[in-house]
C-alpha cells in the first residue's frame, strides 16, 4: 500500500516496490543483500513445530522460497513438539534440503536430551528457562547462534505462512544488513485480510493492543507518568506490534530478555526500547496481504487462544507499569478495562466504516463482543499478576554467561551432536 506517512519515533519504510516491476526489484534487493552479507554474515532463526512438518503444503513452498536466496550464511530451526528420535531426524532430513551453496543448516531439537540438559543445569544455577513454547525454543537457539558467532545479522520469521514469497524475507532482512545506515532493528506489518472470507483478520492487534496501548499512553500522561506515556506512544507506532517477523543486529540480540509467553513479541519492542535510539528502530511492509493459521477466542478457557494470548499480553504491560513506578490496583484495573472498552469501540467504528468502503464483510456486533470480552480478560490478566508477580522473561545471554562461562560450549556440543 503505497504512501508516504510518517507516524510516531520510528522509521516507516513503505512497501513503494508495489509501483515498479517486481521481478526487477526482488533481482536488484537479492544482489544489494549478496554484498552486504559479505560484511555482515546474515542467518536465518525458523521457530517451527514438529506438526507444521507433518502439513507440509505451506512449509514446502517457504523451503523453496528460501532456497532460491544465495545471501544466507546460516539457517536455524528451533524444533518444537518434537517428543522422539524419530521425529527430530525426519525434522533433520527434511531441512537438509535448505543446504544450498555450503551455507550451514543445523536443526536445534529443543525437546531432545542433551538441550533438556542444559536447561537443567541453567536451572541449578536458579537461571529461568520457562516453559515450552515458541519463547523457549527461540531464545535457546538465540544461544546456539551466539555459541557459533557466525552471522551479524539475525532474522526470525514463522513456519506457517500460507503467502510466504523471498521477496517477503529480503524485504525483512535489508533495513538490518545495510550497513549503510543506522538500523539494528527491523519490524515487520503488513495487511491481514482473508482472500476466502474476505474479511479483516488480526483481531488480537486490532481490537486488543491497538485500544489497549492507546488507552494506556493516554492514561500514563494525564496521571503525570510521561516516560510511561513516550513508551506506550513508541508501541503505538507499530503498525503491526504482534507481527513475528523482525531482524535484529546480533550485538543487540545478545542483550534482550525474551518473554517465554504470548508477551514475546511486545517483551521484544520493549527491550529495543530500552536500549536503542529511535533513530536505529524501523518497521517495514512486507508483503501486500498476509496469511497463516488463526487461533479461536476461547471465551471460556484462558489457557487457550486469543484468551491465553490477550492475558499474557496484558499481564506484561501490568507488570511493566507497576515496574516503572505507577501504581496499580483493583480501582486502577476497574478503571482502565472501561477506558480500554470505549476506545475499542471508537476503533471498531473505524474498522467497519473502513470495510464498507473496501466491499469487505465486517460483522461489527462480533467485534464488538469480542472487545467486551477482552475487556473482561484484562481483569483476569490483574489476577494473574497478583498471583504470579514477576514477568515471564528470560534472561538475555549477555547475561546468563556471567553466570555459566561455558553456557555456550555446552549448547554449541548439544546441537553439533544432534546433529550429526
Amino acid at each position: 500500500m503505497s504512501e508516504f506517512h510518517q507516524q510516531g519515533p520510528i522509521t516507516t519504510l513503505h512497501g513503494f516496490y508495489d509501483l515498479l516491476d517486481r521481478d526487477q526489484y526482488l533481482s536488484w534487493l537479492e544482489k544489494k543483500l549478496e554484498r552486504f552479507s559479505r560484511q555482515r554474515p546474515i542467518g536465518l532463526l525458523l521457530p517451527c513445530l514438529y506438526d507444521e512438518i507433518l502439513a507440509r503444503s505451506v512449509l514446502d513452498n517457504i523451503v523453496t522460497e528460501i532456497n532460491e536466496v544465495q545471501y544466507l550464511s546460516s539457517i536455524v530451526v528451533a524444533l518444537g513438539g518434537a517428543k522422539e528420535e524419530r521425529q527430530f531426524l525426519e525434522a533433520k532430513t527434511y531441512f537438509d534440503q535448505l543446504k544450498q551453496g555450503g551455507r550451514k543448516v543445523k536443526v536445534v531439537w529443543v525437546d531432545g536430551p542433551r538441550i533438556q540438559e542444559v536447561f537443567r543445569k541453567l536451572e541449578d544455577r536458579k537461571i529461568s528457562v520457562g516453559v515450552p513454547g515458541k519463547g523457549q525454543s527461540v531464545w535457546i537457539t538465540l544461544g546456539y547462534l551466539f555459541a557459533t558467532d557466525d552471522c551479524n545479522v539475525i532474522a526470525l520469521h514463522d513456519t506457517d505462512i500460507v503467502t510466504y514469497d523471498r521477496l517477503f524475507l529480503a524485504r525483512l532482512i535489508e533495513p538490518t544488513a545495510n550497513p549503510n545506515n543506522d538500523f539494528e532493528f527491523c519490524k515487520g506489518y503488513y495487511a491481514r485480510i482473508s482472500p476466502t472470507e474476505m474479511e479483516m483478520k488480526g483481531r488480537t492487534t486490532r481490537i486488543f493492543v491497538a485500544p489497549f496501548v492507546k488507552s494506556l499512553a493516554d492514561i500514563s500522561y494525564n496521571r503525570g507518568y510521561s516516560e510511561l506515556g513516550t513508551f506506550f506512544k513508541y508501541h503505538d507506532s507499530f503498525r503491526y506490534p504482534l507481527a513475528g517477523e523482525f531482524s535484529f543486529m546480533a550485538r543487540l540480540a545478545r542483550g534482550i530478555d525474551i518473554a517465554y509467553d504470548w508477551g514475546l513479541e511486545v517483551s521484544t519492542l520493549s527491550q529495543v526500547y530500552k536500549r536503542l535510539t529511535m533513530k536505529k528502530i524501523a518497521q517495514i511492509d512486507l508483503c501486500k496481504n498476509y496469511e497463516h493459521k488463526h487461533q479461536e477466542l476461547s471465551e471460556d478457557d484462558r489457557n487457550k487462544g486469543l484468551h491465553r494470548m490477550v492475558i499474557d499480553i496484558a499481564r506484561f504491560f501490568l507488570n511493566y507499569m507497576r515496574s516503572n513506578g505507577m501504581p496499580v490496583e483493583n480501582a486502577f484495573i476497574d478503571m482502565l478495562q472501561q477506558t480500554y472498552y470505549r476506545v475499542a469501540l471508537g476503533f471498531i467504528k473505524r474498522y467497519s466504516d473502513d470495510a464498507a468502503t473496501n466491499g469487505l464483510t465486517y460483522d461489527r456486533h462480533k467485534e464488538e463482543l469480542t472487545a467486551w470480552y477482552f475487556k473482561d480478560f484484562i481483569g483476569e490478566a490483574w489476577e494473574e499478576t497478583q498471583q504470579q508477580g514477576v514477568i515471564s522473561e528470560l534472561p538475555s545471554w549477555n547475561r546468563v554467561i556471567f553466570s555459566v562461562p561455558e553456557i555456550y560450549e555446552d549448547v554449541l556440543a548439544a546441537v553439533e551432536h544432534d546433529n550429526g
